[in-house]
């Protein structure tokens, strides 16, 4: 059985082994040298905290998810970029969506707007996630990073959380991951 939960510092191990194999060997992630635990908990806790959930199956992290900064000006306070990433082991089971189900819904709890998602192209599964999870393309950058010795392009890809967007937002508050709930 895998639990969804709240990501913890002491998790970062767990993430890592997740996100190894992708830094390695796939342009899913433009990152080139594999972050340090230190670097992954000063990510989780960067301010405002925004929702970093994990997936864990017999006491082993076996995927994640997370909500970071769209931008840095403050204008942008309402969007988030998303990432999900899943062990090898893991893939196509519907983990990916369960964690997006759960990230989306955070999210959408603390005021947050709008999701965006970065997809290196041509990646079907992650297109395939982000469409069932009602992300909708919205641009390419053609050429826009260089890893493994090719040039790749990527699509973005939004999600609206509101129907209408309001003339003047409440202000997105912080995540507390004490208040999120575990998710068999």
């Amino acid at each position: 059985m895998v639990t969804i939960r709240a990501a913890h510092p002491s998790d970062a191990a767990g993430i890592r082994a997740v996100y190894a194999p992708f830094v390695a060997g796939s342009p899913a992630t433009f990152e080139e040298e594999l972050p340090t635990r230190a670097d992954l908990q000063a990510r989780m806790l960067a301010s405002p905290r925004r929702p970093w959930l994990v997936a864990e199956a017999d006491g082993e992290i076996v995927g994640y998810a997370y909500a970071s900064a769209h931008r840095t000006r403050a204008s942008y306070r309402w969007s988030v970029d998303t990432s999900v990433y899943l062990a090898a082991a893991h893939h196509r089971r519907g983990l990916g969506r369960r964690l997006y189900d759960e990230l989306i819904a955070q999210v959408r709890t603390l005021g947050y707007l709008n999701l965006y998602a970065c997809i290196t192209l041509p990646n079907a599964a992650s297109v395939a996630l982000h469409t069932a999870a009602g992300f909708r393309p919205i641009g390419v950058f053609p050429h826009a990073g260089h890893k493994l010795g090719a040039w790749h392009d990527v699509g973005w890809f939004g999600l609206t959380l509101v129907d209408e967007h309001p003339a003047h937002p409440a202000e997105p508050r912080p995540w507390r991951p004490e208040d999120a709930p575990d998710a068999p």
